[in-house]
Formats: structure tokens, C-alpha cells, sequence
């Protein structure tokens, strides 16, 4: 495979990702709940309806900022989605909740992403602080070791993707059962959901090209 098509796919993938979420969201935004629930209200709905009474929803600023934080019990939505009316908003939020049902159930692949994400950090500064050093002194075997490291970013976003998945299949579950969307409206939600958890499969994508990428190079100076 060519280096410059590798190159190629590694802006193209993340970009095609982020440009089929951002259109699905952008248009299920326009489109109210038939039941005119905000965002707030699917989550709170939904984290009741789970025994999850306990669990704060905050609004938090930016666009697609939403997020479940399981060391504070919370899920945080960001300004469109708390407010927001949409299929979009009941689809994000109800994501979110996925996520705190997850946490309270003890699911597998989120305690297993919890226990990874310090050493998976603590691998990816490395590993960028020894690809910036091995192109500068032009000793490739940290490049070697940097593309190593990166398997543990890899590893960690192969565990994100059952986490993604469960999250909206829960969601959609929820928002069907507790009849919060009409059954008409279920197609958008899955639509929102399925755009963003390719975003996840981008990742990996990108992730492995940017090794073979950097393998490739190194092969090409050895």
C-alpha cells in the first residue's frame, strides 16, 4: 500500500465521519418529539425509570459535549440537547443515560476502559514525545517504540466500541419501552446514534493507519 494513499485515508476517514454525524444531527435537530420532551426530561425520565434517582443532569456549554462522568454520578448535556426539543436531543441524552445504566450495572467493557484509560495515557504522551524526538534525530527505533506505545490507544479504543454500541442499544430500548418516542421518530434516533458511534470506528481506522503509517516510513529509512 502506498504511503501517500495511507496518508490519504487518514484525512479522509475521521473527516467522512464527522461530516455524516454532523449532517444526521444537524437534521434531526429540525425535527420536534411529537411528545415535546426537552433533552433534560428524556434523561431524567429514563434515570428514574432505572433507579438511577440519584444521578445529577447538568448543562454544560459547547455543541456535542455531552458526556456520563462516573466518578461524579453525572450526566452532562450539553446546551442544545438539554433544551433542546429534538429527536437529536432525545437521542444524545438518552445515549448518556445508556452509559450511567452501564455504570450502575457493572458492564464488562466500561470497567475494563476505566482500569486501562490511566496507562493508556500515560503510553500515549510517550509515545508522541518519542515520534517527535525519532523524526527530529532521525532515530527511528523511537519511532519503533512510539508506534508500540500505540497499540495501548488502539486497545483502548477497540474496548470503546462494545461501551458505544450497548450505550445506544440501550437507549433506543428505552426511548421505544417507555414510549418517550413515537415509533416514526425511533428511525432518526437510530440514525443520530449509528452516525456517532462510527465515529468511533473512525477512530480505530485511523489509529491502525497512522501505525502502518509510520511503519511504512520507518521501513522506507531503515
Amino acid at each position: 500500500m502506498d504511503i501517500l494513499f495511507i496518508y490519504l485515508l487518514l484525512l479522509i476517514i475521521p473527516a467522512l465521519a464527522s461530516f455524516n454525524i454532523n449532517r444526521n444531527y444537524r437534521k434531526y435537530k429540525e425535527i420536534s418529539l411529537d411528545k415535546k420532551l426537552s433533552g433534560f426530561e428524556v434523561a431524567r425520565k429514563i434515570l428514574d425509570e432505572n433507579g438511577l434517582n440519584d444521578i445529577y443532569i447538568v448543562e454544560v456549554p459547547g455543541n456535542l459535549t455531552d458526556c456520563y462522568d462516573p466518578t461524579r454520578k453525572t450526566v452532562k448535556l450539553s446546551t442544545d440537547i438539554f433544551h433542546g426539543e429534538s429527536i437529536a436531543a432525545a437521542a444524545v441524552a438518552a445515549h448518556e443515560c445508556g452509559h450511567a445504566i452501564q455504570d450502575k450495572e457493572g458492564y464488562f467493557w466500561m470497567i475494563l476502559r476505566s482500569l486501562i484509560f490511566p496507562i493508556v495515557s500515560i503510553a500515549n504522551k510517550i509515545a508522541y514525545g518519542t515520534l517527535i524526538f525519532g523524526f527530529i534525530l532521525q532515530a527511528f527505533d523511537l519511532i519503533m517504540i512510539s508506534v508500540i506505545l500505540t497499540t495501548a490507544s488502539l486497545a483502548f479504543q477497540l474496548i470503546t466500541l462494545p461501551v458505544e454500541f450497548d450505550a445506544s442499544r440501550r437507549a433506543n430500548n428505552n426511548l421505544e419501552k417507555m414510549g418517550i418516542i413515537e415509533e416514526i421518530e425511533l428511525d432518526g434516533t437510530k440514525r443520530v446514534l449509528k452516525s456517532a458511534a462510527m465515529t468511533y470506528v473512525a477512530g480505530v481506522l485511523t489509529t491502525l493507519l497512522q501505525m502502518l503509517y509510520y511503519l511504512m516510513a520507518f521501513k522506507d529509512h531503515d
